[in-house]
């Protein structure tokens, strides 16, 4: 059943006799399509008259999806072939994301290398039937993650006849052209027994690079400062800062980055001069070279009245090139040695070398790009049916889900390229520096340092690694409902039981290159565990009398890690109150949780450096905690050397989450919802505070606190100190310690006409304001209000969409907007001054625009035309950002892809 616009059943005159349906957000079938539990719902239909490409492009534009994420323009994060949302700015994780009602497979790399989440890239958007997202805690039937929302993806079940598609298109700006095909087809036996539908959909997208952008080609034209060109050949000293040593003074690199290589000035920096190209920024990809296979297929077969089989199983594909840029494919010395010693200069000196698209290869940067490959697979299989003649019915299934990625990197070898700059450049070694006693001297040959190399010798220190990872989820599922329990005053009771075990596990294998340190400028962190997990729901719904309906549900989750037990109770409580037919008041109270993630207690050590006060050693010289500004900065500003890593001993993460609202609609085909959440959420995971274990430490030292009690004796472990009693090393694992707090506000108005023989008219809005969000994230800090701190969120605070759809006889069009209310800019976002810095302000309001077209040809025969950001939109002009920028936009919330436009076929080939 494809469930209309929010609120129309309510205005409709309902026949005697309405069938039960089950809805995301229940358990129970039930004849009312709203209740207690706000749904917006995103057809098939919609997916395509508003030119959405794909599921994720659905999410992303809802309303709902507030917050910014990493996506492909960032070209060098940790999860660069994967996209999410992030609902109400809360992240990404605290979604929990179905397919046909059971949970999907974790994504195998960690979003922004810590925290686990989805991929919804993999899912066929041809094959889809509807998306239903629910916003607001749903973990008494949910269970983990489902804080933000639930987001129920419900594939086609149902096909007439054979129905091929066809998509292509590209962007009026170059680049990104594409080309999707789909085919589905459903089969029923004679005697309707047997049920099987199968379909399989081919994408491929081209990259788009920066030089293909008027924005992202170059350093930033008008900028806050002039713009800077890269310093992509450069002798830099510690003492005298650049040394320009080129007697051609660039001239054999002119050929580089398309020949816009020369020479280049920087005022106040030493000889001021050095090689580069203002033109460097564009050798990077904004969206990823994408191709994309998936297959799916599903179906029933009823044994007799009582009992039906089914299954189903899904299987995607994918691969994603992209390229970091020159910004991450360099070498340099400062990584090996610090510093090597110049007798002839005098000085300190270090040499940078960013490798252009002209050493690589033939085919430039296209020739070392990054590629991730992964395979998922989704298997359900299962029975349902009544127990003989009783009004309980009963449903037993198993789902298995696995993730596995392959990350193919192009690297660096730190030895080979150290061996091949030190034969050409850096000559033999001459003992140690005069000053230290510690750095490296040399006599290098600098004109040599100035030359291209050929790309056969870019190729005889660079070469290709691949790092594994695998998320894999099993789960047996067994339901039993009876939606006609008893009899009350308002109708029939119902209940739903259900109990789940499973296994999750998770492993991430990086090359062992990477950990070795073979890598020039690259590391990475293995981690891998499994946990064993069994749950029990309940839901109650109970029609107290006629206008008041009242659902309670229950849920107990319990993980088994590593031998320790982690459990969590969930319950929820909703009203629906319907004082007349057109008029739904309703509210929902509940809690909700997140289990610590595998990746949150198996993630392996990581180390990083540091500063921190270190507390004890300014105290000792009469500086206390709260006066420490005196202290000598070598205490003040202590460096350390940290090391991260998960934690077996966390707890999960709690959130009590409650709503209120109404849905109203007094005529035929229109309703106006409204809707009210607030979220307090606890125990959120982020990394300990060096800052509060040095100060613990003191405390633990000074007396404060006793020095053999368990929180001393392991605040000690944690801090190491050297002979001399000064902060080295400081361990600090993932704890529960921080807090959100967040109100928001949904509201939708949907309303259509029919004019007869002038056609059919359709509108759908929604809308979507955060009315306060905070966050704490140690016990002892300040609270950050997230909608006024620029530099701590640059999230929008409030955001809608609609559309217009219009039909005629066999032609139909629409008309969709998207928009989003200011944000800061780069100057307010980059400065813990946030609005108070130096020319910080809000940039204004955004809106992009879709437009569709669709005519049946002829019976079977429809083609459409649609055409996405038909204005050309590009992000607004920024000033505040620096000539030394190569995308001055902010690409959480915007892209510079342009205007794109596709063309489709569809052919149904009928019963």
């Amino acid at each position: 059943m494809v469930l209309p616009a929010a609120g129309t059943a309510l205005a409709q005159d309902p026949p005697k006799e309405l069938d039960r349906v089950t809805v995301t957000g229940s358990l129970i079938p039930q004849t009312e399509i709203e209740t207690a539990t706000p749904v917006m719902v995103i057809s098939a239909e919609d997916i395509k008259a508003r030119g959405f490409t794909s599921v994720a492009d659905v999410l992303a534009k809802s309303s709902f999806a507030t917050g910014g994420v990493q996506g492909a323009q960032t070209s060098a994060s940790f999860t660069q072939g994967a996209k999410t949302v992030s609902l109400f700015g809360l992240p990404p994780g605290y979604v929990k994301y179905l397919i046909d009602g059971r949970p999907m497979s974790n994504y195998p790399a960690l979003y922004n290398g810590s925290d686990t989440f989805n991929n919804i890239s993999g899912i066929p958007v041809d094959l889809v039937d509807r998306i239903e997202i629910l916003p607001g805690g749903q973990s008494s039937l949910y269970g983990s993650d489902a804080i933000a929302g639930v987001i129920n993806v419900i594939l086609k079940k149902k096909l007439d006849g054979g129905v091929f598609t066809i998509r292509g298109g590209g962007y009026s700006e170059g680049g990104g052209s594409n080309f999707r095909a789909s085919f589905a087809d459903g089969w029923t036996s004679a005697d309707g027994r047997v049920s099987v539908i199968g379909g399989v959909q081919y994408e491929e997208k081209n990259a788009i690079w920066g030089y293909q952008r008027d924005l992202t080609k170059q350093y930033n034209q008008n900028g806050l400062t002039p713009p800077l060109a890269s310093r992509d050949t450069l002798v830099a000293g510690y003492f005298d800062s650049y040394h320009f040593l080129d007697p051609a003074n660039c001239s054999n690199l002119t050929g580089l980055f398309g020949g816009t290589t020369g020479l280049q000035q920087r005022p106040g920096f030493g000889d001021e001069y050095y090689c580069g190209s203002f033109y460097t920024p564009g050798y990077r990809t904004l969206a990823n070279d994408e191709k994309s296979t998936q297959g799916y297929l599903h179906g029933t077969f009823d044994i007799n009245d009582n009992l039906q089989l089914y299954g189903d199983v899904l299987y995607s594909h994918e691969e994603t090139k992209y390229h970091v840029g020159s910004n991450y494919t360099w070498w340099g010395t400062s990584a090996d040695f610090g510093y090597f010693w110049d007798d002839a200069l005098g000085d300190l000196v270090n040499l940078q070398k960013a490798f252009a698209p002209e050493e690589v290869g033939s085919r430039g940067f296209r020739d070392n790009m990054g590629k991730d490959t992964s395979d998922s697979l989704r298997v359900t299989f299962g029975a349902k049916g009544t127990f003989g003649a009783s009004a309980w019915d009963y449903d037993f299934g198993a789902t298995y889900t696995e993730y596995k990625l392959k990350e193919n990197s192009f690297v660096v070898y730190a030895d080979a390229a150290d061996q091949f700059f030190t034969d050409r450049v850096l000559g033999p070694q001459l003992g140690l520096d005069p000053l230290y006693d510690t750095y490296p001297v040399f006599s290098p040959n600098y004109a040599a340092f100035y030359q291209p190399l050929t790309p056969d010798e870019f190729a005889s220190f660079t070469g290709r690694i691949t790092s594994h990872s695998k998320t894999s989820d099993s789960m047996l599922r067994f339901q039993v409902t009876n939606a006609t329990l008893f009899t009350l005053p308002g109708g029939d009771a119902g209940l739903a039981v259900v109990g789940e075990l499973g296994k999750q596990k998770w492993n991430y294998d990086p090359a062992p290159e990477l950990l070795n340190g073979e890598i020039w400028g690259l590391t990475s962190v293995a981690g891998g565990g499994d946990r064993d997990r069994y749950a029990v729901t309940s839901e109650l719904r109970l029609p107290i009398f006629n206008p008041l309906t009242v659902t309670v549900s229950g849920r107990y989750d319990s993980y088994d890690a590593s031998g320790r037990t982690i459990d969590k109770p969930t319950y929820s409580i909703g009203l629906e109150y319907r004082p007349i037919d057109t008029l739904l008041l309703r509210g929902k109270y509940g809690t909700a949780f997140r289990a610590p993630t595998l990746s949150d207690l198996y993630q392996g050590e990581s180390g990083y450096y540091s500063s921190v006060i270190d507390y004890y050693q300014c105290a000792q010289r009469g500086y206390l905690p709260g006066n420490t500004d005196a202290c000598p900065r070598a205490y003040s500003e202590r460096q350390f050397f940290g090391t991260q890593s998960g934690n077996l001993d966390l707890k999960p993460i709690n959130a009590d989450v409650w709503s209120a609202g109404l849905v109203w609609s007094p005529i035929d085909r229109m309703s106006l919802t409204v809707d009210y959440f607030n979220w307090d959420i606890d125990d959120e995971v982020t990394q300990q505070s060096a800052n509060a274990l040095s100060l613990q430490d003191y405390s633990c030292r000074a007396g404060i606190d006793d020095i053999n009690s368990p929180l001393c004796q392991q605040t000690l472990s944690q801090v190491t100190r050297n002979a001399a009693g000064n902060i080295t090393e400081i361990y600090t694992p993932k704890i529960n310690i921080s807090n959100q707090k967040l109100e928001a506000v949904t509201a939708a108005f949907n309303y259509g006409y029919d004019f007869g023989r002038f056609g059919d008219l359709s509108l759908r809005t929604s809308f979507t304001e955060n009315l306060h969000h905070t966050y704490q994230q140690y016990a002892e800090d300040e609270v950050i209000d997230l909608l006024t701190n620029a530099y701590w969120s640059s999230d929008p605070k409030r955001k809608a969409d609609g559309s217009l759809t219009w039909s005629l006889a066999d032609f139909s069009a629409t008309w969709y907007v998207n928009w989003f209310s200011e944000t800061p800019n780069y100057a307010a976002t980059n400065s813990p001054l946030g609005y108070g810095a130096a020319n910080a302000r809000k940039l204004g309001s955004y809106a992009t625009n879709n437009v569709s077209a669709s005519y049946k040809l002829f019976e079977g025969m429809e083609v459409s035309l649609m055409v996405n950001n038909v204005f050309n939109r590009m992000p607004p002009y920024d000033f505040s950002y620096l000539g030394s920028s190569g995308a001055p936009y902010n690409s959480y919330n915007f892209d510079v892809y342009g205007r794109a436009y596709y063309l489709e076929l569809r052919y149904a080939f009928g019963k």
